[in-house]
């Protein structure tokens, strides 16, 4: 069986056009915790209701909840998955490991590129309000400025993309991040991806990562 998958990287890194396709093509089922936490909300089980009571008290759902969260969702026997969003700092990497990964096979992939680069492709990405496609006004713009190719939808700018909220975004996650990749290259792990590479070179590095 393909590895159990963690995807590592900062915020606008590639993680998610990368995820989408191993899921297309490869069989890996994604788990992102924001919407792991919306559909048991959702489905107003126990666990759904202790999630919902966290949020309604305006509080972050806490580490020991969102491993139960996964370790719920997932049935690492006869599926592969992509862990995204989790871990966020080395505690974190250590809990799903002896929670949820237990013995299965697992490789953390982590998505290197220069923050700077990164910086620029944020505050220039744009995403349609009507199909969701995402441009880069620097390496993907569209043909007609402010409209999407695919659809003719207005593309806008996410709130975050700003160029003072990325700033913050990627010191919080230089100074966080480390802890992780230790922990992975401790015990032998932990792949490199260059991700300013196009996305098909990315993908290709993934892939054989996947063959490992």
């Amino acid at each position: 069986m393909k590895p159990q998958l963690i995807l590592l990287g900062a915020p606008g890194s590639g993680k998610g056009t990368q995820a989408a396709r191993l899921v297309a093509e490869l069989d890996y089922n994604h788990l992102s915790t924001g919407d792991l936490l919306r559909k048991e909300i959702k489905s107003e089980s126990e666990l759904g209701k202790k999630v919902q009571g966290i949020m309604d008290a305006g509080k972050l759902v806490d580490d020991d909840t969102v491993l139960e969260l996964l370790n719920a969702n997932c049935d690492l026997g006869s599926n592969v998955y992509i862990f995204d969003g989790f871990p966020r700092n080395g505690e974190q990497a250590k809990a799903l490991d002896s929670v949820v990964l237990k013995d299965a096979k697992s490789k953390a992939v982590y998505f290197e590129i220069d923050l700077d680069m990164l910086a620029a492709r944020l505050t220039n990405r744009r995403t349609c309000s009507g199909c969701g496609e995402i441009y880069n006004l620097l390496s993907k713009a569209p043909s007609k400025e402010g409209v999407c190719d695919k659809c003719g939808g207005e593309l806008t700018q996410r709130k975050d993309d700003n160029e003072e909220t990325v700033k913050t975004r990627l010191q919080v996650f230089k100074e966080t991040i480390d802890p992780v990749l230790a922990h992975y290259e401790a015990t032998g792990r932990l792949a490199r991806i260059d991700a300013s590479q196009d996305p098909e070179s990315v993908f290709g590095a993934l892939k054989a990562v996947t063959e490992a």
